[in-house]
């Protein structure tokens, strides 16, 4: 039997279940002394670290002898980078011990925390711990450092809860910010821009900048394919680290890859989720960015931040050296004088940063060759409803953002619209979205971005997953009436692996969802109508047919049908240079974090970044340390 459609996830990846929940404190949450209670046991993991004692350490976290007792919970430490050079999440007291013994019992360095109380977010405080309520604990920021060979300095978050026998860790998070000698070229790491007289043929600013951009004398050590937000963000962190970077992209301007999408476009997430690295968008920036303001933004951060990017280029041949670990690559491109070139580059690493989605899903379908309607396309090139569409039939397949947002704008230019829904949707209001899902940590008056992010990034994915159900449940409860109207208007909901909400949806399959923007209520008054349930047989010349054989007559025909993985991409790129090593990207593994995505890939000298700003923004800094370690040696010292 297949799954349900809330049930799906990518292919191979792991669905998860949400964690179990502890048991609130023992102690009255108005007697608890959080700074106490946060210093007394970071002093014990400490002392335990700095002597070697594993056990000891792993003993300060929630006992695995719990399991039965309290309903499965165990405890969690998620690391990025700080104690070895993977993403990892160790779950359960045994693992977290082997874990600190085989990263940490062999050198010669020590392990030290912290507790960071340098603002009201980030000091130690008694906290809900369950969206839902019920669970009490103390929470606390923390700075790291590991010093071996060389040191590693970073921050995380640490949530506490109370067994017979006092505190314990629940879940630890460590995430690295930087490598000490290789520090961000930032405050008083900065650049002189500058050089004074007395050089000969000493060059301007601008010259020297255009000789940079056009790699003169030297190319570049990484390649980027892509100049969307995540080829911006990688090659954003990788300057900040002197990491030099090179951009390439087919459209004509950096931003198009937006500016090109269908004409009514605006992000669905709000402003203070999508700041980028470096420049965070001004104060007077809408809620909801447009996609043509986007672009715009795009080309300014280029300049801003001096990021290099050839525009009208593509790789066209690629090789890998195993011996040197080089790749050979050639890129077509127009140059800066206008004229076609053909350019060769020997990058040591290339980041594959073109969508978190591969190529445009396009199903085969009998009859698409015999369509004698105005339009039949993917979503990804719809142009935009004609101005004047009345007496025109529209038909969208797909029910997501991208179909909703196309059926709203075929609407508001008088077409007759019906959308095909083939499996259920999650469907939030947006007013949901911004106050339940993304509340307090993304909104206006919101602690720092960065804080933000070490908040919910730790989170172990189980555990993301157990507080989503519960800010899903107050969801449907604050939508019940648009969710009821869509249910009796024939649109079939769901809530999510697990119950688990967009978060869930998003993670573990890349859509399936719709923040409503305005949709939900055309269809609630008919004024998109809905064919849900049958598949489709054919299409005719002049509509299309369904396998119970029912037919919509269609003017146009947009199919909003999602995505191949993002590994067609990469493979439609490299063709043979992609090994088998190379797995599908995204979703979830056995542990919780996501596939060949932000980490190593399977190939030495090939990387993937890509997802929305947010999660762009979170992870390109982790995936240009890890290039930083490969380049500068570290990996192995």
């Amino acid at each position: 039997m297949p799954l349900p459609t809330a049930e799906r996830v990518v292919p191979g990846s792991v669905n998860l279940p949400p964690a179990p929940w502890p048991a609130t404190a023992l102690t009255p949450a108005s007697s608890i002394d959080a700074p106490a209670v946060a210093a007394h046991i970071i002093s014990a993991l400490n002392s335990a670290l700095a002597n070697k004692d594993y056990t000891t350490a792993a003993d300060l976290f929630l006992p695995d002898d719990a399991n039965e007792e309290n309903g499965g919970v165990t405890s969690f430490w998620r690391d990025h980078l700080v104690l070895s050079w993977r993403l990892r999440t160790l779950k359960g007291r045994e693992k977290i011990r082997s874990f600190l013994e085989s990263t940490l019992g062999t050198g010669s360095g020590t392990v030290t925390f912290e507790v960071d109380s340098s603002s009201d977010v980030r000091r130690p405080q008694v906290v809900g711990l369950r969206p839902a309520g019920g669970v009490t604990g103390v929470e606390f920021y923390v700075t790291v450092e590991n010093v071996g060979v060389f040191g590693r300095v970073g921050r995380g978050v640490v949530r506490l809860v109370e067994v017979e026998g006092g505190w314990r860790f629940w879940t630890m998070f460590t995430t690295l910010e930087e490598v000490m000698g290789n520090e961000e070229r930032r405050g008083e790491g900065r650049e002189r821009g500058v050089q004074h007289g007395g050089l000969e043929g000493r060059r301007n600013w601008a010259e020297r900048r255009r000789d940079e951009s056009e790699f003169v004398g030297a190319g570049p050590e990484v390649l980027i394919i892509g100049a969307g937000q995540g080829g911006l963000t990688a090659a954003a962190r990788l300057k900040m680290l002197g990491i030099s970077a090179l951009m390439i992209d087919k459209n004509k301007a950096v931003g198009d890859n937006w500016r090109k999408r269908y004409h009514q476009l605006v992000l669905h997430d709000p402003v203070w989720y999508d700041h980028m690295p470096y420049m965070p968008f001004p104060e007077f920036w809408p809620v909801f960015t447009p996609k043509d303001k986007l672009g715009d933004w795009f080309e300014a951060y280029v300049k801003a931040l001096e990021l290099n990017v050839w525009t009208q280029s593509e790789m066209v041949s690629s090789s890998w050296d195993e011996a040197d670990k080089v790749w050979a690559v050639q890129i077509k491109r127009i140059g800066p004088d206008g004229q076609a070139e053909t350019r060769t580059l020997s990058p040591k690493h290339i980041i594959i940063a073109t969508g978190h989605s591969g190529k445009a899903y396009m199903p085969s379908i009998p009859g698409m060759d015999a369509f004698q309607g105005d339009l039949l396309c993917h979503s990804g090139d719809f142009p935009g409803a004609k101005e004047n569409g009345k007496g025109k039939k529209a038909v969208v397949v797909g029910a997501c953002n991208s179909s909703m947002d196309i059926c709203q704008d075929y609407v508001e230019k008088g077409y007759d619209v019906t959308v095909v829904q083939r499996s259920s949707t999650y469907v939030i209001s947006s007013e949901s979205s911004l106050k339940i899902i993304l509340g307090f940590f993304y909104e206006e008056d919101s602690p720092p971005v960065e804080d933000s992010d070490i908040a919910v990034w730790g989170w172990p994915s189980e555990v993301v997953k157990a507080r989503q159900v519960d800010g899903t449940a107050i969801v449907v409860e604050r939508d019940r009436e648009m969710l009821e109207a869509l249910d009796k208007a024939g649109f079939k909901i769901d809530t999510g692996p697990s119950g688990g909400g967009i978060f869930a949806k998003y993670m573990q399959r890349g859509g399936g969802y719709y923040i409503d923007v305005g949709g939900a209520n055309l269809i609630i008054d008919g004024k998109v109508k809905v064919k849900h349930g049958q598949e489709l047989a054919q299409v005719l010349p002049t509509g299309l047919q369904f396998d119970d054989g029912s037919v919509l007559e269609a003017d146009e025909v947009v199919f909003a049908t999602g995505y191949e993985n993002m590994r067609t991409t990469a493979k439609t790129i490299l063709g043979d240079e992609l090994p088998g090593t190379v797995g599908d990207i995204w979703g979830w593994d056995e542990e919780g974090e996501m596939r060949t995505i932000w980490t190593q890939s399977g190939h030495p000298g090939l990387w993937f970044n890509g997802g929305n700003l947010a999660f762009c923004r979170y992870f390109s800094r982790l995936l240009a340390l890890q290039i930083l370690a490969k380049l500068r040696g570290l990996e192995h010292a």
